[in-house]
């Protein structure tokens, strides 16, 4: 069952007893919708913000931006008014070759010396059955503001050694990066281009639920 559609306590412990009696570890009882509830803040050194794009039309080439920051917002009794805001620090794109990372830094790129962030805000959310979760936003790219739509898988929860207490999702969308004026190419020739115009963007998210 999903993050959103977690029992209430009393419904917890009932059907835990009848699992304890059918010989079911209790442990693995979901948590209630109030230890799920709540203000969470990302936690980027053990969170993935990452891409995909086609190269030369045979081979794809990964990426992620390492310096961002972000926050949640998770209503357990209404999933519409969960939230979600990231800031990216486009300086950061990380793709395993600095003369590539260079040009994508560039103005051909990003223009990383004009527009230092992507940001990405919700606009609403939505449950999609199981632990399926649908949110859609706003994301801003050379000051181009477009609707994007990422799906989210609930990972589950967790307290760490150290107190903190965990959910953990993962996502993916796709978009046509012409649309946010990064349009820049080269002609192959046999045929094609050498950066694919659709790219997947995947994350990974570990947020920590705020004091």
């Amino acid at each position: 069952m999903g993050i959103f559609g977690r029992r209430t306590t009393d419904e917890t412990v009932d059907e835990t007893t009848a699992e304890t009696t059918a010989g079911t570890d209790a442990g693995t009882a979901a948590p209630g919708l109030a230890t799920l509830t709540g203000d969470y803040s990302i936690d980027p050194v053990h969170s993935t913000i990452g891409f995909v794009a086609r190269h030369a039309m045979v081979t794809n080439v990964k990426g992620k931006f390492s310096d961002f920051t972000g926050s949640l917002h998770l209503d357990g009794t209404d999933p519409a008014r969960s939230t979600a805001s990231i800031d990216v620090r486009m300086d950061s794109v990380d793709t395993g070759s600095a003369d590539r990372d260079g040009h994508l830094k560039s103005a051909d790129f990003f223009k990383t010396d004009e527009f230092p962030a992507m940001t990405f805000r919700s606009t609403s959310a939505q449950a999609l059955g199981d632990d399926g979760y649908r949110v859609t936003g706003d994301l801003s790219i050379l000051g181009v503001t477009k609707p994007l739509t990422i799906d989210l898988e609930f990972n589950g929860s967790a307290t760490d050694p150290y107190g903190n207490e965990r959910v953990g999702f993962e996502g993916r969308a796709e978009i046509l990066r012409s649309e946010w004026g990064l349009t820049w190419n080269a002609a192959l020739e046999t045929g094609g281009v050498l950066v694919s115009d659709k790219i997947k963007l995947n994350f990974d998210i570990s947020a920590i639920k705020n004091a």
